[in-house]
Parts: C-alpha cells; structure tokens; sequence
C-alpha cells in the first residue's frame, strides 16, 4: 500500500499507509482525522487511484440532510408523470411515482450501488461540520453496508464502499460514530517530508526553495496564529513564490505572498511583529 501510494504521488508514513490498508481489506470505515491541510483528502483521493477504482465523495456542511447525501425525489419529473396521465385519462399510480425511475441518487447512495468489480471509495468529507443528526444517519452505512428509502425498503452494497471520514476536529464527534471506524491521526509533517510532498506538486521549483518554504511553514506553525499553515499552503506558497519568478524566500519575498500561507489578520499583524528574516531564516 505504501508503495502504491507513492507511486501515484501521496508520501505516506507507514502509520497512514497501514490505516489504508486495513480499510480497504478489512472492510471498516476509516476516521482521518487531523489539523487543515495535512492530507486527509488526499489519502482518500489517492487511495481511489492506488485501487483503481471510483471515488464518490460527500462534502459536509452545516444543515445537510438526506436529500444531500443520499437521494431526493425528481419533484418536476413527477408532475409531468400526473399532467401526462390526466391528458391521456390513465391514473399514475402512487407506486410508480415513487418507483426507481424518479430517484436521484445522491454520494451515499450511489456508493452503495456501485456495480464493482471492486467497491467504490466513498469520501465523507468534513463529517466535523455536520450535526449529531447526520452522524447518527450514518449509522445504517458505516455499520451494515446499506441505506434504507422509506419508499423502496432498504438497499444492501453488492460491494460494500471503502469508506474514509476525513474531520478537522471543529467540534468532538459521538463515541457511537468513533466505534463503528477504525481512527488514525495524520499529524504535521517534519521539515523533510513536507519537502519532500511539496517536490512532488511542484517538481520545476528549485531544491532550495523547497526546503526555505517547509522550514518558514514550520516556523509559523510554532507562532499563536488561528489557522497554522499546513502542506496544502505550503505547496501554494511555493507555487505563489515560482509563478513570480524566485529561486529563494528571502524577507521581501515573504512579505508580498504571505497571503499564500496566513488566511488571517490577526495572524500576519502577529507574524509582521517577529519580521519577515524570522519566517524566511528564524533570524
């Protein structure tokens, strides 16, 4: 598995490649769980590649429902079923309007019926932002491989999805969800292996280069800012530094892409107070 990784580009430690494994073999959801930034996403993405096979991914946010993450009804394809069936004299029956043909299958939903041969990734993204609600709504899939439809009856996987919940930890997630998962913590890389991910996403930018932006990164990690930089912006500093033509970071060169890395004001007023020279060289 770790080898596979790395061949589609995603550097995993043996802690995150073991935990991929287990999930695709075992099969038992896996919790991702991590600061901003650091990969979670991206394991599950590569996991999709290592396989070969779909990736269905379920962005969470605040107010989601079933009609978002598994199915809704085709409410205007229906009514043109009843308008037609009035023009003709023929009643649409009640067990037709809600049969198959009107369903739209949402993320959850068409994990479950994916054909196969090998089952889908399912990416339950930021389950975090979700409420308690959802999380108990997941029940059904991450414990039985199946979703049930109060229309049509319950739907059991003829391949059960390869399912990875990736949280940021904005609020503590029920013991009952945590039970159900297997659990790894993807924590900030070292120095060498950030660059070492940011060569793989920017190979034309220089070594030396590279290796300024994953010790800055490191650097601002260790200030009291709101949001600590991880890999993802590490790579867009990079990219933000070599679109503008630099071969090194030095103090003017941080300054005007700061906003590549800090999201806050408070935080690049709290790094402008320690000075560009400590960012670039911890001067």
């Amino acid at each position: 598995m770790r080898d596979g990784l790395e061949r589609v580009g995603y550097l995993a430690d043996e802690g995150i490649a073991t935990a991929l494994f287990c999930a695709a073999r075992l099969p038992q959801p896996l919790l991702l769980e991590g600061e901003a930034g650091v990969g979670k996403t991206e394991a599950a993405k590569s996991l999709a590649a290592v396989l070969d096979t779909s990736l269905i991914r379920l962005q969470c946010y605040e107010g989601i429902d079933a009609a978002e993450a598994l199915y809704e009804w085709n409410f205007p394809r229906q009514l043109l079923a009843i308008k037609a069936s009035e023009a003709t004299g023929q009643m649409v029956s009640e067990h037709d309007l809600f049969g198959r043909r009107y369903l739209i299958g949402r993320p959850l939903l068409r994990a479950v019926e994916h054909p196969g041969p090998r089952p889908a990734v399912l990416l339950i993204d930021e389950v975090d932002r979700a409420d308690d609600e959802f999380e108990a709504f997941l029940f059904e899939l991450l414990g039985e491989g199946s979703v049930t439809i109060p229309e049509l009856g319950t739907i059991h996987a003829t391949h059960p999805p390869i399912v990875v919940l990736t949280s940021n930890r904005t609020r503590d997630l029920h013991d009952a969800l945590k039970r159900r998962c297997l659990y790894h913590w993807i924590d900030y890389p070292d120095v060498e292996r950030t660059a070492a991910i940011i060569r793989r996403r920017v190979p034309t930018a220089s070594q030396g280069l590279v290796v300024q932006v994953a010790e800055a990164v490191r650097r601002l990690r260790g200030l009291d800012v709101q949001k600590p930089p991880g890999v993802a912006e590490a790579i867009n500093w990079v990219l933000a530094l070599e679109l503008l033509g630099l071969e090194e970071l030095d103090g003017p060169a941080a300054t005007a892409t700061f906003g590549s890395v800090l999201k806050y004001r408070d935080d690049l007023e709290l790094v402008m107070e320690k000075g560009p020279a400590w960012v670039v060289s911890g001067a």
